[in-house]
């Protein structure tokens, strides 16, 4: 299956060091071979880099960790295609607007049945599951809330309806952003670990490369890194339990739902 990588920080934060680690998964330690991108959303504007091509031999994926992009919100995702060809189009993260604003998605895992998710607002542009799965997702949120629901609670309540109707379908392990909020859901496997003050070392699983992050932080510092699998083995990472969706926001869970 695909492996999925983000990030919520309470200050503009790079995510190199993580990145680095996780794009040796992608044909390197892992057998993910089939496509990677990410998204960073930064003050006043989002991008993404997709590759579909293995990111540990991709000359994009040593760009995006010789070069320090500061965002407050990252999402990455590794492919194993099981639906859909091998090509740009199938490459997550996927993007739409809803609201005046770009939300990316990354989905790992694997659907059945989902031709039958009824389309409206959205439409896919390639031929995987997990494109079809978030536009129908989108379509029934905006469909809920026309305009910007008046409770963001009401909107979180709804998202993990969502979630778990597609954990019905099969494996719908996910990373969602507005730029604002980050939402991770649960359905087989996410681990999550919070680096605040005090802050030590770290050494990554799949590179040789420790970083000491009290060297490039202040005290007042909070970031939080979600991943498939740790990516690194001298720290304790949490487990999310199934059918779990979390809110996240400045690096801080913000509201937690379960089944």
């Amino acid at each position: 299956m695909c492996e999925l990588l983000g990030m919520s920080a309470n200050v503009p934060t790079d995510i190199c060091f993580s990145f680095s680690g996780f794009l040796h998964r992608g044909g390197g330690t892992g057998p993910h071979r089939d496509g990677w991108g990410i998204a960073f959303y930064e003050e006043g504007g989002y991008r993404d880099f997709r590759d579909p091509y293995p990111s540990v031999n991709s000359p994009i994926a040593r760009l995006i960790c010789d070069y320090p992009i500061k965002s407050n919100v990252v999402i990455s995702h590794i492919r194993q295609a099981n639906v859909g060809g091998v090509r740009l189009s199938n490459t997550h993260p996927f993007m739409r607007e809803m609201w005046g604003r770009p939300w990316c998605y990354a989905h790992n895992g694997q659907l059945s049945s989902w031709e039958n998710l009824p389309l409206g607002s959205y439409t896919p542009v390639g031929s995987t599951d997990s494109e079809h799965a978030y536009c129908w997702l989108l379509g029934e949120l905006r469909r809920a809330f026309p305009t910007p629901p008046d409770t963001l609670e009401s909107l979180w309540e709804r998202l993990h309806q969502l979630c778990e109707q597609l954990r019905a379908l099969g494996v719908f392990n996910m990373l969602l952003s507005d730029g604002h909020y980050l939402y991770t859901f649960c359905a087989t496997k996410l681990a999550h670990i919070t680096r605040c003050a005090p802050f030590g070392d770290a050494e990554l699983s799949d590179a040789e490369m420790t970083v000491n992050f009290a060297e490039h932080t202040t005290p007042d510092d909070i970031v939080s890194v979600i991943a498939t699998e740790p990516l690194t083995h001298n720290e304790a990472w949490e487990k999310m339990v199934p059918g779990e969706l979390l809110v996240w926001r400045d690096g801080e869970i913000q509201a937690r739902y379960c089944p």
